[in-house]
């Protein structure tokens, strides 16, 4: 073991070294190069915080800060069947912290990171020292996976926090408090289930229904050519979806949705973060955007893919004095979860606060029931037909509030007289933005929070344990249920909620 160790802090140093484009005066032992490349995180660590850039969209591991966490990693840790299994999840784990760092890195001053690469003999600049931390990562990776008990010490430590606060829902005098709260949940239930209900030809219109499609692609993927990606994808130890870049775009564009919505003003046109010189992030409604990620799911033995898409609009307008939901920038988020060969199973949508949980499953799936009457566990406003892999689906938006209001088949044969083709792009993007007066800048907050989108139902809502309720917030931190508890990146959430008749 103690060989191990030693052959492992070799290669640390030999790839820091290789990293830095100029030489370092002497060679070290080899413990001493493995504290070097820890100590080379903790510098980046400690000027991200200080200068409060740190990216939250997965969980840091406060022993492994070269590695992160999100909740479908932390939920296989216990199913890593031999090395090439171990390696496979140790090395997404590292993709996870790169990711971040990528950020991270961008959104410092450039005279931070010129100091850090300076002081541990690297040539000034992000490049130099992103490619030092990358080779460390892979060297500790290697140390980890050669030790069995830090490996075992690893896996116990590779969870993901909870977005409910004990403390408040404590302070709150939950058991009670949750009771009204039910109420208003059932109620706000019924309300959006009559909707839905009403034939689509007879929902209100405020203003007039602007339809958007995505922006073509050519050549398009085929029903064939999204299962040879999903195949390829999913060519790993695990079974885990995970494609390339290219192949998330083609998959992207496959199931982007066509949005339906009833614009009355700017606040129902759906664009682009940006930020300003001064205040907030705003949204440039020119160019209408939909912002699209990859996940996956466990359901059953299987691991299904899912892809995610965002509308991110200027506000939600508040409707008078005493509306609490109201406030600066507004998000629908909706996602699509699929079978191997690319078959829709289930659609579920929320608002970028985590709010309006709502689940779209196909004949393909059967409702499980609750396991507590007072909890929001399942809320199914529609059910949808037997989808075929090439299906694109339309979604009804409201005015002002951007609700869900109907989902729907695109038929091809009836294109809209008035359309706009949106842009497609990945969801990343937002984790470093351009800012006037301040280099880079992501859209999320350290806490991953947006700045600026508090609502006045934290008030009020409080109780019910969830962080700045109404707030729009970064991926990891969306939760979904005021009564019980529900995260919209739940690993087994879909398993827990539906039997598969497929």
């Amino acid at each position: 073991m103690t060989a191990r160790r030693a052959l492992a802090g070799v290669v640390i140093g030999t790839l820091l070294l290789s990293a830095c484009a100029t030489p370092v005066p002497r060679s070290v032992a080899a413990g001493e190069t493995a504290s070097a490349c820890l100590t080379l995180f903790q510098a980046v660590d400690e000027a991200v915080a200080e200068a409060g850039v740190g990216d939250a969209e997965a969980a840091h591991l406060e022993a492994f800060p070269y590695l992160r966490v999100d909740r479908l990693l932390s939920a296989l840790r216990h199913d890593l069947q031999g090395p090439a299994a171990r390696r496979f999840w140790l090395e997404r784990l590292g993709e996870l912290d790169a990711s971040g760092r990528a950020a991270e890195l961008a959104n410092l001053p450039a005279s931070t990171t010129n100091r850090i690469a300076i002081q541990h003999a690297l040539v000034p600049g992000t490049d130099a020292l992103a490619r030092a931390l990358d080779s460390c990562r892979s060297a500790l990776i290697e140390a980890d996976l050669a030790d069995g008990a830090r490996f075992a010490h690893l896996v116990a430590a590779a969870t993901v926090p909870d977005r409910y606060s004990l403390a408040r829902r404590m302070l709150g005098l939950y058991p009670l408090t949750r009771l009204p709260f039910v109420l208003g949940v059932r109620r706000f239930e019924r309300t959006t289930q009559e909707r839905f209900s009403v034939a689509e030809d007879a929902l209100p219109r405020r203003g007039t229904l602007q339809r958007y499609d995505p922006a073509l692609l050519a050549p398009s993927s085929s029903p064939a050519g999204v299962s040879d990606l999903l195949a390829a994808a999913s060519n790993n130890p695990l079974r885990l979806p995970h494609p390339d870049p290219e192949g998330l775009a083609r998959l992207a564009h496959h199931y982007a949705p066509r949005l339906e919505i009833d614009t009355t003003d700017r606040h129902d046109r759906f664009g682009h973060p940006v930020w300003p010189a001064h205040g907030p992030a705003g949204i440039d409604t020119d160019t209408p955007v939909l912002f699209y990620r990859g996940a996956a799911t466990l359901f059953g033995d299987r691991i299904l893919f899912q892809l995610v898409y965002t509308g991110w609009f200027p506000e939600r307008p508040r409707s008078g004095p005493l509306d609490l939901l109201g406030g600066h920038l507004d998000a629908l988020v909706w996602r699509v979860t699929v079978l191997p060969d690319g078959t829709p199973l289930v659609f579920d949508s929320i608002h970028g606060c985590g709010c309006y949980h709502f689940f779209f499953p196909t004949p393909l799936v059967r409702a499980r029931p609750p396991p507590h009457a007072l909890e929001e566990w399942l809320f199914v406003p529609q059910t949808l037909p037997a989808l075929d892999a090439d299906a694109r689906l339309r979604l009804r938006v409201a005015s002002a509030t951007h609700y869900l209001e109907r989902v729907g088949v695109v038929d091809e044969d009836r294109r809209p007289a008035s359309l706009r083709r949106y842009a497609l792009l990945p969801e990343a993007l937002l984790r470093s933005l351009p800012h006037p007066s301040n280099g880079r800048r992501s859209l999320f907050g350290p806490d991953g929070m947006v700045a600026g989108t508090e609502r006045r139902e934290r008030f009020l809502f409080w109780p019910m344990g969830i962080l700045d309720p109404g707030a729009m917030r970064q991926w990891g931190h969306h939760a979904t249920a005021f009564v019980g508890r529900r995260h919209f990146d739940d690993a087994r959430l879909f398993d827990l909620r539906f039997e598969a008749l497929r």
